[in-house]
């Protein structure tokens, strides 16, 4: 009973108290007024940019370096670099999103 009462106030909440607090209209953001809004939001995806190219070098440096000592462990190594690459550069896209949602295009 306490379950069924539990899911029914979530999704409650989910349904109708969502959609009134995420309902804005007519306000004014500060994002549109500010012309140096394009200019950060390049200037953080070219950091980002950067910041994840240098991550995913250094990443694949190690775990090259690792296989040419160790053939045997290549196994080990290349599936936790895989994913430590595709974590670097969510990331990035990471960056980018919310680079654009802040300029709102």
């Amino acid at each position: 009973m306490l379950r069924k009462a539990l899911v029914m106030m979530v999704s409650f909440g989910v349904f109708f108290v969502a959609q009134a607090a995420m309902a804005n209209e007519g306000v004014a953001t500060a994002v549109a007024t500010d012309p140096y809004a394009s200019l950060s939001a390049a200037f953080a995806i070219g950091i980002a940019a950067f910041g994840g190219a240098l991550g995913q070098a250094r990443t694949a440096t190690a775990a090259l370096e690792g296989i040419a000592r160790n053939p045997a462990a290549q196994g080990k190594i290349f599936v936790p670099m895989i994913i430590g690459l595709a974590l670097i550069e969510s990331l990035v896209l990471y960056a980018f999103v919310i680079a654009f949602v802040k300029i709102k295009i």
